[in-house]
């Protein structure tokens, strides 16, 4: 669906590169019938932590990369590319590095980083590792290792996985979609390293990768590719950086794009912008110049830059759960408007639209149907002393663990939103930070201003009803689970 829709009429505006806000008119899709309502998953389905009643919100914010401008995985490659020669021309890395292409679907959001270590590794919502998703370059790493190299066990604690913003001493987490290729380049250098017996400081590597990522960034390579893909013949000095988000803006909306915003900010700086008072706004001319003015009210058509959250609420009034922002990083775009400001969020996730895809396939829902069936049977199984109920109980673990749905996802790290059994990392923060998750931004289009999302209500532990007994001795019945039981 195209933004360029008549009966959208502007209402705000603001973010790190852009933010920026819509009303939308009451009759906007009414005719609609919402996603979600059938057996199969709808990729355009926006799923609900919290309830949200849209009557209630009269301001719509929005990021810009990954939110209203998505990419094409072609750019991940274009910036490991250049990140990697970076590494290897001016901070003197091993020719050999050079040899290691980009390698597509490698690596996953939400991966926590072993900074001293070197290790790339998934992490439950309890801060234990998953067993076999323990990376050293690009060779998974046994898991007695893992445990000898975690003192004995696979549990990292609080203080060490992440802080406030997924920055631990030992742990990085990835939560932006633009650290793939970082992940990646770091498993390619630590597998050379390790490869040719090469002694190296992980520390180290670490810094480097990610100051060769961020020039990538800094000298505007990113916008150069994009223009050039985008509008041929576009020099980088006249798109860089702030009308590179004009023209992006163009392309998606059309050239009156401002008129559909009350407010647009860029180069914000988030996470800074919400808890930094010291930057002052500044106003941008037609040419993208810096002008001296006082800013006393941030105005319609105008585009701003830096500021801070504290003056942009006195500036506008917006506050509170009318103000409903959107953003693709959990960290930088949501937890401070959540937690501190008490702005609805809602968290774009790009890969649940393929997430969704494998979800739906009948291969996952017999995987998954038959596991549920094989933890009930342990459940029950293991209360039985006897030698045999022994070795079944143990053939059984072994079948579970051979069961789990890893390899239908990423096939390294699996799902970015379950380890084995448990939630992730990365998921149990989408729940935090997050009212609402979707695939894209245009998910908002097949519903209408006077929806209400509902947060499925899961039973706690302790509150299984006794019809889900019931259900589960029911299903065992079922042609398909006495095939599967046969079969095993």
């Amino acid at each position: 669906h195209s933004l360029q829709d008549s009966r959208l009429t502007p209402r705000l505006t603001f973010g790190q590169d852009l933010v920026f806000c819509l009303m939308f008119p009451p009759s906007f899709s009414a005719d609609l019938i919402p996603p979600g309502v059938c057996n199969l998953l709808n990729p355009s389905t926006i799923y609900a932590n919290n309830e949200v009643d849209l009557d209630e919100v009269d301001i719509y914010g929005f990021d810009y990369d990954y939110t209203l401008a998505l990419y094409s995985n072609t750019l991940d490659t274009m910036i490991y590319n250049t990140a990697r020669d970076f590494l290897v021309k001016h901070y003197k890395y091993p020719e050999g590095i050079s040899k290691y292409d980009y390698i597509p679907n490698f690596a996953a959001r939400g991966l926590h980083y072993d900074i001293q270590k070197g290790l790339l590794m998934k992490i439950d919502a309890f801060h234990y590792i998953q067993l076999g998703t323990v990376y050293r370059g690009l060779k998974t790493v046994p898991d007695d290792e893992v445990l000898e190299l975690y003192g004995g066990t696979h549990h990292v604690p609080l203080q060490e996985v992440s802080g406030f913003y997924g920055k631990g001493p030992m742990m990085k987490q990835f939560m932006d979609v633009f650290s793939i290729p970082e992940m990646t380049l770091l498993a390619a250098a630590n597998d050379y390293f390790n490869s040719n017996d090469i002694e190296y400081d992980p520390g180290h590597l670490y810094k480097d990768v990610s100051d060769a990522i961020g020039m990538v960034h800094i000298k505007g390579y990113m916008y150069k590719w994009i223009i050039n893909c985008t509008f041929r013949g576009c020099s980088l000095t006249s798109c860089f950086p702030i009308l590179f988000r004009d023209k992006g803006m163009k392309y998606m909306v059309g050239k009156d794009w401002r008129d559909f915003f009350d407010v647009v900010i860029v180069q914000a700086d988030k996470p800074h912008f919400f808890n930094n008072c010291g930057k002052p706004f500044r106003r941008l001319d037609g040419n993208g110049d810096l002008q001296w003015d006082k800013i006393k009210s941030l105005d319609k058509g105008q585009i701003y830059k830096q500021g801070n959250l504290f003056d942009f609420l006195r500036l506008t009034g917006w506050r509170g759960s009318k103000v409903l922002y959107f953003g693709d990083h959990l960290y930088s775009d949501l937890a401070d408007l959540m937690l501190r400001h008490g702005w609805r969020t809602g968290a774009i996730v790009p890969e649940l639209e393929v997430e969704t895809r494998v979800v739906n396939t009948e291969q996952y829902a017999q995987s998954l149907t038959w596991l549920q069936a094989l933890t009930g049977l342990l459940e029950r199984m293991q209360v039985h002393r006897d030698p045999k109920s022994k070795e079944v109980l143990q053939d059984w673990l072994k079948e579970r663990e051979e069961a789990v749905t890893k390899n239908l996802f990423n096939p390294h790290f699996g799902s970015i939103f379950r380890t084995c059994h448990n939630p992730t990392f990365f998921s149990r923060r989408l729940c935090r930070f997050s009212d609402l998750y979707m695939a894209s931004i245009s998910c908002l289009l097949n519903y209408d201003l006077s929806y209400t999302f509902y947060p499925r209500r899961t039973p706690l532990q302790h509150e299984a009803p006794l019809w889900m007994d019931q259900l589960c001795t029911g299903c065992m019945k079922t042609p398909f689970l006495e095939e599967m039981a046969h079969i095993r």
